[in-house]
């Protein structure tokens, strides 16, 4: 049987690495500040994603209205694991969903070329009520990814898939505490 249920993300011994595309509104001072600052919204949930090929299927390798400039965002792995912990998948019952500080919704991973695969990729929205730890405490780094995006999008739109596809960021299985995993059905 195959697992369908995992987190596949870039990471380290202390970091992991989240994505999101912004607006170059948003991006441009957040980068130059190297966390996030105004226009980044403190008072809605952000959606962060492990998952570069999933996140390139959402924003349309950054073409987007909206979400033109991708960052990578790392973690701390503490931050990450005290986010999933606290979360509630968003087919729970909604008045749970309605009072959980961070959201898991699981859709199909996507293939370097867009196509639905056998297995899911996890998002995560961090709720308002944790915005500020997750700006302030969590984030280590903000990376502009944007031209990497664009590379890999030329050659896989060339149909150079394999240069394409040695330009992906290396995602592995994280391994996730038991109690959380089962939680928000992750496999172990």
């Amino acid at each position: 049987m195959s697992a369908q249920h995992q987190i596949r993300a870039h990471y380290d011994e202390r970091t992991i690495v989240v994505y999101q595309a912004y607006s170059p509104a948003v991006a441009g001072p957040s980068l130059r500040a190297n966390r996030f600052v105004p226009a980044f919204s403190f008072h809605r949930m952000t959606w962060i994603k492990p998952s570069f090929l999933w996140l390139m299927h959402r924003s349309n390798w950054a073409q987007k209205s909206g979400q033109e400039r991708v960052l990578a965002v790392r973690l701390t792995r503490s931050g990450w694991e005290e986010a999933l912990s606290r979360a509630v998948l968003t087919t729970a019952d909604p008045a749970a969903v309605a009072r959980a500080p961070v959201h898991v919704q699981w859709d199909p991973e996507r293939s370097l070329r867009g196509a639905a695969l056998n297995h899911y990729s996890i998002q995560v929205g961090v709720g308002r009520g944790l915005i500020r730890t997750f700006a302030e405490d969590w984030v280590v780094d903000l990376t502009d990814v944007t031209p990497q995006v664009r590379r890999i999008a030329a050659l896989r739109q060339g149909g150079r898939t394999a240069q394409a596809q040695r330009l992906l960021p290396p995602e592995r299985i994280y391994p996730v505490p038991p109690a959380t995993a089962r939680s928000l059905l992750i496999d172990a």
